[in-house]
């Protein structure tokens, strides 16, 4: 059974900082591609970064410069840094192995003062 489990959301300021993590289990995570997905409080949804199981990384116009993503394979886990938030990064952050339709719970990210 795949799981997938965000963790690391919050309430954080503009300008803040926040560290998501996404630990997965009963998939091979170290050959799937991997991506963050958000889905804003108007049911938009943007994949915001992603990264090859060789460490290749993509990012959206809207968040480049400011978010990273990266994988450690021996925790079955990928991450994101995000600095310098905006309200506008306000979202239910999922991680997900791309092309493969699984999808963790989620977790929020809040940016106001």
């Amino acid at each position: 059974q795949v799981q997938l489990a965000e963790s690391g959301g919050g309430l954080v300021q503009p300008g803040g900082s926040l560290r998501l993590s996404c630990a997965a289990s009963g998939i091979m995570f170290s050959i799937h591609d991997m991506g963050w997905t958000r889905q804003t409080p108007r049911n938009q949804r943007e994949l915001v970064a992603t990264i090859t199981s060789g460490g290749s990384t993509n990012y959206a116009d809207s968040v480049k410069g400011r978010f990273t993503i990266s994988r450690d394979n021996a925790k079955n886990t990928v991450y994101l840094q995000m600095n310098s938030l905006k309200p506008e990064d306000t979202a239910v952050y999922y991680c997900t192995p791309l092309r493969t339709g699984y999808w963790g719970q989620g977790t929020q990210v809040t940016v106001s003062s």
